[in-house]
C-alpha cells in the first residue's frame, strides 16, 4: 500500500521514524524546531521529540556543524540542517576536513555517521548567491557519500539509510520541489544508496538527470515519444557513489547519451557520467555524449535570465535530436 505524499512530508517521515527507532539521532539547525523548519520539513518534530532532539542553533554554519561532528565521533548520529547549501560553505571545514576524514585519519578506528541536508540548486529569483549547486563540490570529496533526490519516495528511503550510514552523507534537496508529491509506500523500507532508477524505458537514447532536472528530463522523453523517438530516462539519485553499471547498460541499449545537469558545465557531475561513458562504452555510442547544463555563469536574479540559463524541455530535445541526428 502507498499513499500520496509531499517530498517535505516524506523526508520529515523519514527522520521521525529513525528518531523513534534510535535514541541516538537528533535533528539541529536554524528554524527547525520553534518554526517547524525553513520549509516546514520538520513540522511538529519539536512537539514530539523536545527540544534535546530537534535544536534550534544560532546562525552559525561552522559552529553547529562542528557540534554534529563532534557528537558523530562520540556515538550519536546528528542530522545537520542548512538552511540552504549556499550557506554550508561556512560550514566547509567541518564537512570537508573533518567529517569526510575522520576514518581515514583514525586509520579505520571510528567513523563520523552524521547526515548533513538542505536544499541545493536554484530556487526561483534567489540571485548569485543563494542558487548553486553542491552536488560535484561535495562528490568531490573522498570520504562522503553524497544523495540528490526529488522523488518522495526515494527522499524517504535514502534519507533513512543515510542515517544509518557509518559514513558522513549528504542530501541535497530542491527548495521549489518540497511540495512535490508522489507515492510513497507505507511501512518500514530502505532505498540503498549508490543505486540508479530506470523511470523510462527506451530504445533510441539515454537521458541522465538527477534531482528537480528529472521534471523538465521526463518532460522532454514525453514530447520525444510523441515524435516518434523513444528515451530512457535515468535517474542517478546517488551522485557519490554513483551508479556506473545502470548508465552503460542502457546506453549499450541506446547507442546515444545526453546528460542533463542544474550545474555549471565545467567539471561537474555530467562530466563525469560522459567519461565513465567514453572510457567503458565508448564502442557502443553512435554520436558524442552531449551535456545540457546551466549557463557558465552565476545565476542572475531577473526571471528572463533565470529561463535562459536552467535547462528545460525545449533545450534537452535538442540535444538529442543532434545526438540522433534529426531535424
Amino acid at each position: 500500500m502507498s499513499r500520496k505524499l509531499a517530498l517535505r512530508d516524506a523526508l520529515r517521515e523519514a527522520m521521525i521514524e529513525e528518531m523513534r527507532r534510535d535514541d541516538r539521532v537528533f535533528l539541529m539547525g536554524e528554524e527547525v524546531a520553534e518554526y517547524n523548519g525553513a520549509y516546514k520539513v520538520s513540522k511538529g518534530m519539536l512537539d514530539e521529540f523536545g527540544p534535546k532532539r530537534v535544536i534550534d542553533t544560532p546562525i552559525a554554519e561552522l559552529g553547529f556543524a562542528g557540534i554534529g561532528v563532534g557528537a558523530a565521533m562520540n556515538g550519536l548520529r546528528p542530522i545537520v540542517e542548512f538552511m540552504t547549501w549556499n550557506f554550508a560553505v561556512l560550514a566547509f571545514d567541518q564537512i570537508v576536513n573533518n567529517a569526510a576524514k575522520t576514518l581515514s585519519q583514525s586509520a579505520g578506528d571510528f567513523s563520523c555517521p552524521i547526515v548533513f541536508r538542505g536544499p541545493s540548486g536554484s530556487a526561483g529569483q534567489l540571485a548569485q548567491q543563494h542558487s548553486q549547486t553542491f552536488e560535484s563540490w561535495m562528490a568531490n570529496t573522498p570520504g562522503l557519500k553524497v544523495i540528490s533526490c526529488t522523488d518522495p519516495a526515494d527522499a524517504k528511503g535514502l534519507l533513512k539509510s543515510a542515517i544509518r550510514d557509518e559514513d558522513p552523507v549528504c542530501v541535497m534537496e530542491s527548495e521549489l520541489l518540497y511540495g512535490f508529491e508522489g507515492e510513497v509506500p507505507e511501512g518500514e523500507y530502505l532505498v540503498p544508496i549508490g543505486k540508479a532508477a530506470v523511470r523510462r524505458e527506451g530504445t533510441d537514447v539515454t537521458l541522465v538527470s538527477f534531482n528537480k532536472m528529472m521534471l523538465p528530463t521526463m518532460e522532454a522523453a514525453n514530447k520525444l515519444e510523441a515524435e516518434g523517438i523513444s528515451a530512457e530516462v535515468i535517474d542517478l539519485r546517488t551522485i557519490r557513489p554513483l551508479d556506473h553499471h545502470t548508465i552503460i547498460e542502457s546506453v549499450k541499449k541506446t547507442n546515444r547519451l545526453v546528460v542533463i545537469d542544474e550545474s555549471w558545465p565545467f567539471a561537474g557531475v555530467s562530466s563525469e557520467v560522459a567519461y565513465e561513458v567514453q572510457k567503458y562504452a565508448f564502442d557502443y555510442l553512435d554520436a558524442p555524449v552531449i551535456r545540457v547544463n546551466a549557463a557558465d555563469v552565476s545565476l542572475p536574479y531577473a526571471a528572463p535570465f533565470v529561463d535562459a540559463y536552467l535547462p528545460n524541455a525545449a533545450k534537452i530535445i535538442k540535444a538529442v535530436k543532434e545526438v540522433a541526428y534529426v531535424g
